[in-house]
């Protein structure tokens, strides 16, 4: 089952972090289909930047997102986009 999850990367005390779609029994900084995005906690407000059409097609094709990145989604509108577009079809 693929999962659209973040991905740490940067130094200690510095994360940031890649939206990734990935296998769920893979690692976290682990091997990875599909990169989407990223995004920069440290910043004020914190810094998302994806590609919404990306993300999208990826849940059409059946991937779930984590908890931090359904947050993310339903902040930036996709999560209401893929339920739209399953009514209609």
């Amino acid at each position: 089952m693929l999962r659209i999850r973040l991905r740490r990367v940067g130094a200690k005390h510095q994360p940031s972090y890649r939206i990734v779609v990935a296998d769920s029994r893979a690692a976290r900084d682990g091997k990875f289909v599909d990169q989407i995005g990223h995004y920069n906690p440290r910043e004020d407000p914190p810094l998302i930047n994806m590609d919404d059409d990306k993300a999208l097609m990826w849940l059409k094709k059946g991937a779930s997102p984590s908890l931090a990145v359904e947050r993310m989604l339903k902040s930036r509108g996709v999560i209401e986009r893929s339920e739209e577009n399953e009514r209609t079809n």
